[in-house]
Protein backbone atom coordinates (compact mmCIF):
# COMPACT_ATOMS: atom_id res chain seq x y z
CA UNK A 1 0.00 0.00 0.00
CA UNK A 2 1.62 3.05 -1.04
CA UNK A 3 2.24 6.28 1.41
CA UNK A 4 -1.04 8.26 0.69
CA UNK A 5 0.33 10.83 2.83
CA UNK A 6 3.37 11.57 1.35
CA UNK A 7 1.81 11.07 -2.09
CA UNK A 8 -0.71 13.78 -1.59
CA UNK A 9 1.94 16.36 -0.45
CA UNK A 10 3.91 15.89 -3.55
CA UNK A 11 0.92 15.73 -6.04
CA UNK A 12 -0.25 19.29 -4.13
CA UNK A 13 3.43 20.68 -4.79
CA UNK A 14 3.39 19.29 -8.57
CA UNK A 15 0.06 21.10 -8.90
CA UNK A 16 0.95 24.13 -7.35
CA UNK A 17 4.20 24.45 -9.88
CA UNK A 18 2.21 23.13 -12.96
CA UNK A 19 -0.81 25.76 -12.21
CA UNK A 20 2.02 28.55 -11.61
CA UNK A 21 3.92 27.73 -15.17
CA UNK A 22 0.54 27.42 -16.57
CA UNK A 23 -0.33 31.00 -14.94
CA UNK A 24 3.16 32.62 -16.41
CA UNK A 25 2.39 30.94 -20.20
CA UNK A 26 -0.88 32.59 -19.90
CA UNK A 27 0.12 36.32 -19.13
CA UNK A 28 2.88 35.66 -21.71
CA UNK A 29 0.35 34.58 -24.19
CA UNK A 30 -1.39 38.02 -23.14
CA UNK A 31 0.96 40.39 -24.10
CA UNK A 32 0.66 42.61 -26.62
CA UNK A 33 2.23 41.88 -30.41
CA UNK A 34 5.04 43.97 -31.28
CA UNK A 35 4.07 46.98 -33.53
CA UNK A 36 7.00 45.72 -36.32
CA UNK A 37 5.27 42.60 -38.63
CA UNK A 38 8.64 40.50 -39.09
CA UNK A 39 8.63 40.64 -35.09
CA UNK A 40 4.67 40.22 -34.86
CA UNK A 41 5.64 37.00 -37.34
CA UNK A 42 8.07 35.72 -34.37
CA UNK A 43 6.03 36.31 -31.60
CA UNK A 44 2.85 34.28 -33.21
CA UNK A 45 5.29 31.36 -33.65
CA UNK A 46 6.24 31.87 -29.94
CA UNK A 47 2.52 31.98 -28.94
CA UNK A 48 1.79 28.80 -30.73
CA UNK A 49 4.77 27.24 -28.95
CA UNK A 50 3.11 28.20 -25.85
CA UNK A 51 -0.27 27.29 -26.22
CA UNK A 52 1.33 23.98 -26.94
CA UNK A 53 2.47 23.90 -23.78
CA UNK A 54 -0.32 25.01 -22.24
CA UNK A 55 -2.42 22.28 -23.27
CA UNK A 56 0.19 19.81 -22.17
CA UNK A 57 0.33 21.21 -18.68
CA UNK A 58 -3.52 21.54 -18.54
CA UNK A 59 -2.97 17.64 -19.24
CA UNK A 60 -0.58 16.97 -16.65
CA UNK A 61 -2.98 18.84 -14.01
CA UNK A 62 -5.92 17.08 -14.97
CA UNK A 63 -3.84 13.67 -14.33
CA UNK A 64 -2.44 15.30 -10.96
CA UNK A 65 -6.35 16.46 -10.03
CA UNK A 66 -7.39 12.50 -10.55
CA UNK A 67 -4.65 11.04 -8.43
CA UNK A 68 -5.68 13.53 -5.89
CA UNK A 69 -9.37 12.33 -6.52
CA UNK A 70 -7.79 8.68 -6.00
CA UNK A 71 -6.39 9.08 -2.75
CA UNK A 72 -9.15 10.71 -1.34
CA UNK A 73 -11.76 7.81 -2.38
CA UNK A 74 -8.83 5.65 -1.67
CA UNK A 75 -8.41 3.83 -4.65
CA UNK A 76 -4.50 5.59 -4.92
CA UNK A 77 -2.33 3.11 -5.94
CA UNK A 78 -4.56 0.93 -8.01
CA UNK A 79 -4.72 0.11 -11.85
CA UNK A 80 -7.64 2.04 -13.21
CA UNK A 81 -7.31 -0.34 -15.98
CA UNK A 82 -7.64 -4.18 -14.31
CA UNK A 83 -7.45 -3.12 -10.42
CA UNK A 84 -3.88 -4.66 -10.27
CA UNK A 85 -1.61 -2.74 -7.72
CA UNK A 86 0.80 -0.05 -9.27
CA UNK A 87 4.28 -0.74 -8.45
CA UNK A 88 5.76 1.49 -5.56
CA UNK A 89 8.63 2.61 -7.58
CA UNK A 90 6.17 3.56 -10.49
CA UNK A 91 4.46 6.16 -8.08
CA UNK A 92 7.97 7.26 -6.72
CA UNK A 93 9.11 8.16 -10.01
CA UNK A 94 5.39 9.43 -10.95
CA UNK A 95 2.92 10.06 -8.51
CA UNK A 96 0.17 10.97 -10.62
CA UNK A 97 0.47 7.51 -12.40
CA UNK A 98 -3.31 5.87 -12.98
CA UNK A 99 -2.42 2.79 -14.83
CA UNK A 100 0.24 -0.66 -13.44
CA UNK A 101 3.41 -0.84 -16.00
CA UNK A 102 1.68 -3.59 -17.77
CA UNK A 103 -1.50 -1.89 -18.58
CA UNK A 104 0.80 1.79 -20.01
CA UNK A 105 2.61 -0.77 -22.13
CA UNK A 106 -0.16 -2.30 -24.07
CA UNK A 107 -1.18 1.68 -24.58
CA UNK A 108 1.78 1.98 -26.78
Amino acid sequence: MPNTDAARVRLEQQLAELKERQNRIYVELAEPLNRDLSEQAVELEDDESLEGQAALISREIASVNRALLRIEHGSYGECVRCGDGIAPKRLEARPEAALCFACANSER
